[in-house]
């Protein structure tokens, strides 16, 4: 496998040189030097730190604090510099034979729209001619949010969907299907994948780009994998970080106020928030960066304690304690259950209970008293980042970068469970070699997973060194047959029975409760504890190369990739000691496309078209092709598009081998089948009561397997019960003490008896086992093999300035899924529920069975459509309003035994309204206020299934509700001080609201910061 690698990686760096060599071949011009000044169209008042570039090369420079710039060029005039600053309109100037000394007047930028992007078909263009959706927050859109940060501000552009399941680990989804972790986005900075490579989705920005270093984001909702490789079939998310040219100097922000949430146990909390960005360039040609920054909070809290198995919202003490099934959502350790009576017939067949005490045992399921996630998470968030970057420009044409990222945080993550991230880290390398038509970049991503551990897992363990799962079940059985046997009534024995047998159970906040945590958390899952030990790496390499020097008819475009994962868990979280393996599996997959494009009609329509190969070693490979057309015509765009997409089934659908609290979590490859016996596993759909009952009407041989089986079983108790009166009489002396007479008294006694027993009992009885019979006629699991999901999107969009001030955006889309994937759970008995029974009868009791979760594509198609707009309005002296709405729509799902659910996450409707005033020259107060909107919603993924196998509607009470939220700020310039003082505030109505079910519940911060830059104007 790494031969492999090692050999696509070769072919791909020699294509790539020679394509670079045939760069640096050109030969040098003699040099040129251009200066100018840079001013204020307002204030006529040298501007600092303004961008001035030679057009489509690498070489330029930066004003300094008068305004004026100077350098040196090898590019003969005539050439255009390009001249560009933060809330100034973007100017092109042409320099000519015998003109060098320019001078630029900038005008501030009234309405977005006019920038220049290459996210959307990696190359130069406008972003009012993008062929599909792009949605961009640039660094006056960053400066002007009224959210706490960038990353939360994200979710005020249309189409984009916050899941927040901490204060640092937001997700961001597009177009349905959200989730916590969502592999159908793709978040990339400054070029390199920023996934987890072991948790196989973005990890947001707990370990991503510092604020202070950040440049613009383009978000593209919809299918990128044709341009950007597998997975991006929902959305992308570019981060650019800036340039130590163009960005230079001394900057630094600090960031603190307080957070308030009602159902915190310390409901108002401080944050810290501090940062410092240095840059410096040296005779144009080396520059260098770095970047510091760090967070410290108390997190938001998830205490949400609804019943999943049952319904209705507890407060955590079950009801008073008749909830006997009870599996809170935040509530972890009593997911761990079993059926009461079956627990009873382990202690008869033991002979610790008598056989006449099974029938005071109600058959119902109980589960184990459970921990608060409040006891069991580290709650201390906090987030380092840092970044180190190192810039060389060769010549006019080259400029090369080294760059290493390093971030570490402490949060909580909702995936399967809630997931207690400690010191989790990531660090990122690369090397790049980047010219005026092409880019040559390798990378890696080493994941290291610090102390982190999932909370239900330690709670099981917990529960079970205090006392052992089946001790404590048989315990709780006794005890309560010992009060129903005093005379209480059923109720209150439970509660007796519970209290009784949670005696060993350590409190939270005592020695005992902190001892017995650091142990569980510290041990790894693969020895029974919670720690899961991820030393994941990812090896990227790619190469991009336009042919724009070469070829004039059509723009042309080619790249190519190759990347290796080495999944390195211990055991823990990926199968990598399983099957003779060394602790690691190595995963190689490698890609190249091509892009073609024409303008015609005098540039009023552009056609492009791109086709992508990707193969993965463990797949088939995919074809995703890419056509568009876009219209032009003064401001106005109207654009058509036909994406394809596909998500290769990640890391963990691959290879996970995983304890939850609820399953365990394999593969989707055919090594699991065999491991884990799943050929004699039953789906989990087919437990359902009513299936289930279609069995035993359509198969008499069920019936009548119960009845031999009642028949007996009924037969053994009263043969039971006669011998125990017999045997008394024998010691009352009414009976004679010999062999004979004592069979003939049992034999004469129960021949009284049963028929009686039976006539009363063999039909209650039969219909009680006919489940467990018709169990041993439902059909066994086949495991089809796991494919690579596919999508097919449709698009028509509008992009336009009207009358210079109205920036209006909408679209369109249409999109079906085909091999979806999506998620099955197969239950695999270890024994029968009781003897006599069939060894599948054991799926009905937790203690009797192991259920595994595995991913699997639907056979069916699903569609989903949805619109978005937006419109943007700028008014005088910088002011401003606009408002955006966006709509997704599921369509057409069916159930089927691969996808129980819908997992489509997304409210149908949500909307974004905005007022505000942006700082500029003239302008030294700004504010902005933004209201969001979006309707309620079922939230739908396996966290949030129930425990109990008999509840058969799965999601009754895991509704995300309507939210309404306000956030506000207004912002100071102080140019003495080079500084921005911003005053804020989010959620200001102050009502705590979840995004993601079970996910903490999001309060309000008000904050104060002050950031300082050199080269504030």
């Amino acid at each position: 496998m790494n031969k492999l690698f090692t050999k696509n990686a070769r072919l791909a760096t020699t294509l790539l040189l020679v394509l670079t060599l045939g760069s640096l071949a050109f030969g040098q011009d003699a040099s040129t030097k251009v200066t100018g000044k840079v001013t204020d169209a307002a204030t006529k008042e040298g501007l600092i730190g303004v961008s001035v570039q030679v057009k489509g090369k690498v070489i330029g420079t930066i004003t300094d604090g008068d305004g004026k710039f100077e350098f040196n060029t090898t590019t003969t005039p005539p050439f255009t510099l390009v001249i560009t600053s933060v809330g100034y309109e973007t100017q092109e100037v042409a320099v000519g034979n015998n003109q060098t000394n320019i001078a630029v007047s900038l005008a501030e930028q009234a309405i977005m729209g006019q920038e220049v992007i290459v996210s959307a078909s990696r190359v130069e263009e406008s972003i009012l001619q993008s062929p599909v959706a792009v949605e961009r927050m640039d660094i006056r859109a960053i400066q002007n949010t009224p959210a706490a940060s960038f990353y939360d501000g994200l979710a005020n552009l249309k189409g984009i969907d916050m899941t927040t399941q901490g204060l640092l680990f937001k997700s961001i989804n597009m177009r349905g299907f959200g989730a916590t972790g969502n592999p159908r986005t793709v978040q990339m900075i400054d070029g390199m994948d920023n996934s987890a490579p072991g948790l196989n989705f973005p990890i947001d920005n707990i370990v991503g780009i510092p604020e202070l270093d950040l440049e613009s984001v383009d978000v593209l909702p919809g299918a990128a994998s044709a341009l950007y490789g597998p997975n991006a079939i929902n959305g992308l998310v570019l981060m650019n970080s800036k340039s130590p040219f163009l960005y230079q100097g001394l900057s630094a922000a600090v960031k603190t106020g307080v957070m308030s949430a009602s159902n915190r146990d310390v409901v108002t909390t401080p944050f810290y928030d501090g940062s410092i960005r240095y840059a410096k360039a040296f005779n144009n040609k080396f520059a260098f960066k770095v970047n510091l920054s760090y967070i410290q909070a108390q997190d938001w809290q998830a205490t949400d304690y609804t019943n999943l198995n049952v319904g209705g919202v507890q407060d955590g003490t079950r009801g008073a304690g008749v909830d006997n099934d009870y599996d809170g959502m935040n509530i972890y350790g009593d997911e761990v259950q079993a059926n009461l009576r079956t627990v009873g017939q382990s202690l008869v067949t033991r002979n610790l209970i008598p056989a006449a005490a099974l029938g005071l045992l109600p058959d119902v399921n109980v589960s184990r008293t459970g921990y608060y996630e409040r006891d069991l998470v580290d709650y201390n968030t906090k987030s380092f980042k840092s970044n180190l970057a190192l810039h060389y420009r060769i010549n006019d044409k080259i400029e090369a970068v080294a760059q290493v990222n390093y971030g570490s945080g402490t949060t909580v993550y909702t995936g399967t469970g809630r997931y207690s991230l400690r010191n989790f880290n990531i660090t990122q390398g690369k090397l790049e070699l980047r010219g005026d038509n092409f880019t040559l970049r390798a990378y890696t991503t080493q994941e290291r997973s610090g102390g982190s551990y999932l909370a239900g897992l330690a709670a099981i363990s917990m529960l079970n060194e205090a006392t052992d799962h089946a001790t404590w079940f048989g315990t709780y059985a006794v005890a309560f047959l010992q009060a129903r046997q005093a005379g209480v009534a059923q109720d209150q024995a439970l509660i007796a029975a519970r209290n009784f047998s949670d005696q060993s159970m350590p409190a939270p906040g005592s020695e005992a409760f902190a001892a017995s945590l650091d142990k569980w958390r510290s041990t790894p899952i693969s020895q029974g504890g919670s720690n899961f030990t991820d030393k994941t790496n990812l090896y990227h390499a790619e190469g991009l190369y336009n042919f724009k020097n070469q070829i004039k008819v059509v723009d042309l475009l080619v790249g190519a990739n190759v990347r290796q994962y080495q999944l390195r868990s211990n055991g823990t979280l990926f199968a990598d000691t399983k099957d003779g393996r060394n602790g690691t599996i190595g995963i190689t997959e490698y890609g190249a496309f091509a892009q073609a494009s024409k303008s015609v009609f005098q540039d009023h329509l552009k056609l492009t078209g791109s086709l992508r190969y990707d193969k993965n070693q463990n797949f088939d490979g995919q074809f995703t092709p890419r056509m568009s057309a876009v219209t032009t015509f003064g401001n106005n765009n109207i654009r058509l598009s036909y994406q394809s997409g596909f998500r290769i089934p990640t890391t963990q659908n691959q290879y996970i081998d995983l304890q939850t609290p609820n399953a365990i979590l394999i593969g989707g490859l055919p090594e699991f089948n065999q491991r884990y016996n799943l050929g004699n596993g039953i789906l989990r759909q087919n437990l359902d009561p009513d299936y289930l009952k279609s069995l035993i009407a359509s198969d008499p041989s069920i019936i009548q397997a119960a009845t031999q089986y009642a028949t007996a079983a009924i037969t053994q108790q009263v043969t039971a019960g006669v011998t125990a009166q017999v045997n008394a009489g024998v010691a009352a002396g009414q009976i004679p003490n010999n062999p004979q007479a004592i069979a003939a008294a049992i034999q004469q006694g129960v021949a009284g008896a049963l028929p009686g027993a039976l006539q009363q009992n063999l039909q209650a009885t039969v219909t009680q086992v006919a489940p467990a019979f018709a169990l041993a006629k439902a059909p066994k699991y086949q495991a089809p093999a796991l494919k690579p999901e596919r999508i097919a999107s449709y698009e028509i969009g509008y992009k336009g300035i009207i009358a210079k001030k109205l920036f209006v955006d909408a679209y369109y889309y249409f999109s079906q899924y085909t091999n979806f994937i999506g998620g099955t759970i197969i239950v695999v008995p270890t024994a029968p529920a009781a003897p006599g029974l069939p060894i599948e009868s054991g799926v009905s009791s937790a203690s009797t069975r192991v259920a595994y979760s595995r991913p699997a594509n639907t056979n069916e198609k699903i569609n989903v459509q949805g619109f978005a707009i937006s419109a943007d309005y700028s008014l005088a002296k910088g002011y401003f309003v606009g408002a955006n709405m966006a709509n997704n729509e599921l369509q057409n799902f069916v159930i089927t035994p691969e996808q129980q659910y819908a997992g489509f996450n997304t409210p149908k409707y949500r909307y974004n309204l905005k007022i505000g005033r942006r700082i500029g020259s003239s302008n030294r107060v700004g504010f902005n206020a933004s209201f969001r909107h979006q309707d309620a919603f079922v939230w739908e993924s396996g966290f949030v299934q129930p425990t109990s196998a008999d509840v058969v509607d799965l999601f009754t009470n895991t509704t995300v509700k309507a939210i309404n939220n306000l956030d506000a700020q207004v912002s100071l310039k102080m140019p003495g001080i080079k500084s921005i003082v911003k005053v804020g505030g989010t959620n200001l109505f102050g009502k705590p609201y979840v995004q993601a079910y079970g996910s903490a519940s999001v309060g309000s911060m008000y904050y104060i910061s002050l950031t300082f830059d050199e080269l504030l104007n």
